[in-house]
């Protein structure tokens, strides 16, 4: 909602497909008005693209030794992949610091873990369990938001106002056995 907000142009655009598409008089939304929109679909894919749930993956232990793009990776390192870097890739995606959804008009790349250009929820065996689900309340959600609501930045507020600056944390902790855990006592 604050990409949609910090543009405009997109918000009105998908607004007016949402509305259009589903007509003036839904009660409710439901799973099969989420195949009629396509350009929310546009919108969450290049959401994904600038803002990942993770912005590292899990980590990964090599197998074996390896080489990618030159450089000798040992068997047994431990591998992070930084999706938040790769969807920001220069090398991959035209002004790749700008919110553009039509970037994904015609485009083969997705959010599936298919393609090493976007890796919101990794790929292969260890992709996210919980993708389908979340793809799904994202969408229902915000298509909701977007077909019942109209949205704005608050009076006075302008679109350079917004800090977009990201902060968050993964940890992974390491198992502490259950004999090493002090024992709470009730009084």
């Amino acid at each position: 909602m604050t990409e949609l907000s910090r543009h405009p142009r997109v918000m009105k655009k998908v607004q007016e497909e949402v509305r259009a598409t589903l007509g003036p008089n839904k009660e409710r939304i439901t799973e099969e008005d989420l195949e009629k929109v396509e350009y929310l679909k546009l919108v969450i894919e290049e959401t994904f693209r600038l803002h990942p749930p993770a912005p590292l993956l899990l980590p990964r232990l090599t197998m074996s030794d390896i080489k990618i793009q030159g450089y000798n990776i040992p068997k047994n390192t431990m591998i992070q992949i930084n999706t938040y870097t790769i969807g920001r890739d220069p090398n991959n995606w035209t002004n790749p610091e700008e919110f553009i959804p039509e970037r994904f008009v015609d485009n083969p790349i997705d959010y599936k873990g298919q393609h090493f250009e976007l890796l919101p929820f990794g790929a292969g065996r260890r992709i996210c369990p919980g993708m389908a689900t979340g793809i799904t309340i994202v969408e229902l959600c915000l298509l909701s938001f977007l077909y019942f609501f109209d949205w704005s930045l608050p009076e006075g507020m302008t679109i350079k106002d917004v800090d977009m600056e990201e902060t968050g944390a993964f940890v992974i902790a390491k198992k502490v056995p259950l004999e090493l855990v002090p024992t709470l006592h009730r009084w």
